[in-house]
């Protein structure tokens, strides 16, 4: 097999992608005019690849992390000298330390360091580890300006170059389809506290529309759904939310389309792809008015405060009873989506890493 001088490392990518997975692959697909390599547990049959191990991956929970990490440091320099290259790109900030690897990284968000949490190992990842990643680089990629902000509050302004480039979505994939809507709001995502689903449930039992109900996609967690899903309970509105658990990527575009709107009220983002995704499939979205929500759904989605659970409740009924409300919103949605596109990502993605190609 030829060398390659550039390594993509996607070995953190699970088989059920979500976020940051989708990204990488979604980049990787469209990287243009590079000699590379991706470093993956999963078959590519379209891509040159070699083979990560396979129980590294968020799947495999906190040993996961740990393996990918000590294979990062230990294993990932040999296949870096062995393959010839002269650059390692990682779609999610991690990188060999101290191992006279060139890297360029992407940076998604410092959740973990703006909503501590000391029992977290993700806490002590973004305080001890990631610095020592980003003072290493050659190149920093950002997901948007808000992240940028985040490293220069959180971390000091890095020595290296950095570039803001925003995420995107697949439009063959997520588009109107012509389905008929049903009356249930949606949220996509994770159960974290920061998510911003505990308020979201209160904003929803303060809707006078009784006949509509609540979807909660996202995988559940045991550390938070059952607390979620007692709150439910208690605000007697347990019959009218729904917690489906993960959803698969086939099937999100038809459950983002039926939806009468997309809610993602949370406190805080790196980027939040699904607010991109629902716009792109004609649905209203209420969003955060926070980080870089605002930076992603610009003036076509209702914007509030997410502290505010009445403000929070008033958009959810206005978009369920106005009309005129949800056609306006779903018409900006549509054209803001347009400005955000895979291939233009990976474009700029392409043009940077051929700087330190050799």
């Amino acid at each position: 097999m030829s060398q390659a001088p550039l390594l993509v490392n996607l070995a953190f990518v699970p088989g059920r992608p979500t976020g940051l997975a989708v990204y990488a692959m979604n980049v990787v697909n469209h990287l243009k005019g590079l000699n590379y390599r991706l470093l993956t547990s999963h078959s590519q049959q379209d891509h040159p690849w070699l083979m990560s191990p396979d129980n590294i991956t968020s799947a495999f929970g906190k040993m996961g992390h740990a393996r990918r990490l000590a294979w990062t440091q230990f294993r990932l320099p040999s296949i870096y000298k062995q393959q010839g290259a002269s650059l390692l790109f990682s779609p999610i900030p991690e990188a060999p330390l101290w191992a006279h690897c060139q890297t360029v990284v992407t940076v998604h968000d410092l959740i973990p360091l703006r909503f501590p949490n000391w029992r977290s190992p993700l806490t002590f990842y973004s305080r001890y580890y990631l610095p020592q990643v980003i003072s290493q680089a050659q190149h920093l990629i950002f997901n948007s300006e808000s992240t940028l902000r985040d490293v220069y509050h959180f971390l000091g302004k890095p020595v290296c170059p950095g570039s803001v480039i925003p995420l995107a979505y697949d439009a063959s994939h997520y588009k109107p389809l012509d389905l008929p809507r049903q009356r249930y709001f949606l949220y996509v995502g994770r159960h974290d506290p920061y998510k911003n689903l505990g308020r979201l449930l209160t904003a929803f039992s303060q809707i006078p529309t009784a006949d509509t109900q609540l979807w909660i996609a996202g995988s559940l967690d045991s550390r938070f759904t059952p607390a979620l899903q007692a709150q439910a309970q208690a605000l007697g509105i347990e019959t009218r939310v729904r917690f489906l658990s993960y959803v698969s990527y086939d099937d999100l575009p038809r459950l983002i389309n039926q939806a009468v709107a997309l809610v993602f009220p949370s406190l805080w983002e790196g980027f939040g792809l699904p607010v991109l995704e629902a716009m792109a499939c004609g649905t209203p979205v209420i969003t955060s008015n926070l980080a870089s929500l605002p930076e992603v759904a610009g003036d076509a989605a209702l914007l509030i405060d997410p502290y505010n659970i009445g403000e929070l409740a008033e958009a959810m009924e206005a978009v369920v009873s106005r009309h005129d409300l949800w056609l306006t919103l779903q018409q900006a949605g549509l054209k803001r989506a347009k400005a955000f596109s895979w291939e233009t990502t990976g474009r700029l993605t392409s043009d940077i890493l051929q700087q330190y190609v050799s």
